[in-house]
């Protein structure tokens, strides 16, 4: 599932590709795309067409451009990437992919923004937009904040980011502290693999509880996470099979510099010890046994 620097380097597309351009078509295939949006897909591009897109957004995991409609208050489109979701700007005469399941033209008839979905749990939806609340100085999601997308934390890459507000919310959690770090209500846009690798570099297993580490452990997590999305976004992200790309079809290689996640059996870039897998909430995690021990009693 895509994370924080695979969804930014999307964003970066759409702002270079779409932003400025005025919706002239939408085509939505099959009834799955728009399940999200309560009015359903004839609403959804009713309102869409004619629409001037006015900024690409982003927050955590979570994506959406900002619609300026003819007739109606500034919008949200939020699309929501799912597993296997792709926004892809393709030549309107090249051959439709085979989970096309929404394309967009514009008026000046230059490439379409088209959304393939493989597994189809991505989709798109329209919702209002509100004032963020959390503290994002002016000219950042100067439109808003999408109403689905109010309840998710700021995410450490953004001006919005309270690091020390952050550090006392995830101490006062009685759970894990990697629990804590896919928790997007306390700091969003850490998936599975980002968390693995943070907790690797601070030094600090996967199983301890939050509560127990101190405040300086925690803002150590939190900025090897930054660190890392942030070396993540320079390699575009990363790629483990054809699924996640770009907006030109082209996949990330952080992958070949990951030290942990993917990695059970391999040495630890550090020490040398064999890298361990382990089952953690429905996912994997992966840690090295010398330079992150295990909690002495596991929760």
């Amino acid at each position: 599932m895509p994370e924080l620097p695979e969804v930014e380097v999307v964003r970066r597309g759409l702002a270079h590709h779409v932003v400025g351009r005025t919706v002239s078509r939408a085509v939505l295939t099959g009834s799955r795309v728009a399940r999200r949006h309560a009015a359903g897909p004839t609403d959804l591009t009713d309102r869409v067409v004619g629409a001037r897109i006015l900024a690409a957004d982003r927050r955590g995991k979570y994506l959406w451009l900002v619609l300026e409609p003819p007739e109606d208050d500034i919008l949200a489109l939020v699309v929501h990437l799912g597993m296997s979701g792709q926004l892809l700007v393709q030549d309107a005469a090249a051959a439709p992919e085979k989970h096309l399941h929404a394309r967009f033209d514009f008026t000046d008839g230059g490439p379409q923004l088209r959304f393939v979905d493989q597994r189809t749990f991505g989709g798109l939806a329209l919702a209002e937009l509100h004032a963020d609340q959390r503290g994002a100085p002016d000219g950042v999601h100067v439109h808003g904040i999408p109403a689905p997308v109010l309840h998710i934390a700021p995410d450490p890459l953004e001006p919005a980011f309270d690091r020390a507000g952050t550090v006392r919310r995830m101490r006062s959690r009685d759970s894990e502290v990697k629990r804590v770090l896919l928790d997007q209500s306390v700091v969003s846009g850490i998936g599975n693999i980002y968390a693995d690798e943070a907790l690797w570099r601070a030094g600090v297993h996967g199983r301890r509880s939050a509560s127990a580490l101190t405040r300086p452990a925690l803002a150590r997590v939190l900025d090897h996470a930054a660190e890392v999305m942030r070396e993540a976004l320079g390699q575009g992200g990363t790629s483990f099979d054809a699924l996640y790309v770009n907006v030109n079809g082209a996949s990330g290689y952080f992958d070949r510099s990951l030290a942990v996640y993917g990695q059970t059996g391999r040495p630890c870039p550090r020490c040398g010890t064999p890298v361990l897998r382990e089952q953690f909430m429905n996912r994997s995690s992966h840690f090295c046994p010398r330079c992150q021990p295990r909690p002495r009693v596991s929760r």
